[in-house]
């Protein structure tokens, strides 16, 4: 993340965004090709440089000073919740966390500030595997834990997503490819050894949930939206070897290149490819990665 906090200051800098200006975090995550959370984390480390600065109930806004502020320059020490978040992950999905937990359960665990235990719950719950219990405390969702599992959630999308791109009302918009392809361009680039897992799978996702959306029939985008929360945890641990990212992404790159040529019969057809293979490699480097800590790589 500290790289991705650099880029946003140096782009807010080479644009000459006008001080006052009100920065968002959709607007970050759209620009950056990253989740929401991230751009919300990117926001407060450059409050805390000085770069932006937040109005209490009103977000963030740039600040007059931005001009002074070299872009090198270190930010206050804290926590990586990043890690934290990776290490949640891990426990849930090796067993170690009950189905059921409290937060001072997790403060203590964790070494966590109400603040920072907030903001990781925030997250997870918008990722949906973890909600809030009637009452007092938290509840994990469902995960997939097995190669099995996984594969057989991969054979329900081979069903659905290339069904969606038929329908009758598929439309997907030009700026919406657009947005695709440069963030897949950028892992096809080399990023997909550099960004954290969090943000190839979120990025991966919003590819496969853009075409369910476009096709204009809600039951495919719920029904895949259940599946990616499914997986998260599952999909992180696979991601040890990401020589396959980079076969995806052109992939994906080849699938909107057919969208955008208007042959909606060929892109379908390359997505069901598309997952054929995905199904035929993902779970042996499932079942690889099993043994090995979840790490936020």
């Amino acid at each position: 993340m500290p790289e991705l906090v650099l880029r946003v200051h140096r782009t807010l800098l080479e644009r000459a965004v006008p001080p006052g200006s009100h920065i968002t975090a959709q607007a970050l995550a759209d620009q950056f090709a990253v989740s929401r959370w991230t751009a919300s984390e990117v926001l407060s480390q450059l409050a805390q440089r000085g770069v932006v600065v937040h109005a209490e109930n009103r977000g963030y806004y740039l600040s007059a000073r931005i001009a002074d502020i070299p872009v090198d320059r270190d930010p206050p020490a804290g926590r990586d919740l990043n890690a934290i978040y990776f290490k949640i992950a891990e426990d849930r999905l090796s067993g170690k966390l009950e189905e059921s937990v409290t937060e001072s359960f997790l403060k203590q665990r964790y070494d966590l500030t109400a603040a920072d235990l907030s903001s990781l719950l925030n997250r997870i719950a918008a990722e949906g595997w973890i909600e809030p219990r009637a009452g007092y405390g938290w509840t994990f969702s469902q995960i997939l834990r097995t190669p099995q599992t996984l594969e057989q959630s991969y054979r329900f999308r081979l069903l659905i997503e290339p069904a969606a791109l038929l329908e009758p009302g598929f439309h997907l918009r030009g700026e919406t490819i657009r947005k695709l392809r440069i963030a897949h361009e950028d892992i096809v680039a080399g990023a997909a050894d550099t960004l954290p897992a969090d943000v190839l799978y979120e990025r991966g996702v919003a590819f496969h949930e853009s075409l369910a959306e476009a096709s204009g029939n809600p039951f495919f985008l719920d029904a895949l939206r259940r599946i990616n929360r499914l997986r998260r945890l599952l999909i992180y641990r696979s991601m040890v070897d990401r020589r396959r990212f980079y076969e995806q992404s052109a992939e994906h790159l080849l699938i909107l290149e057919l969208l955008e040529d208007g042959n909606i019969r060929g892109a379908s057809e390359a997505l069901r490819a598309h997952l054929e293979e995905v199904i035929r490699k993902v779970p042996p480097k499932v079942q690889d990665a099993l043994d090995r800590p979840l790490k936020p790589a």
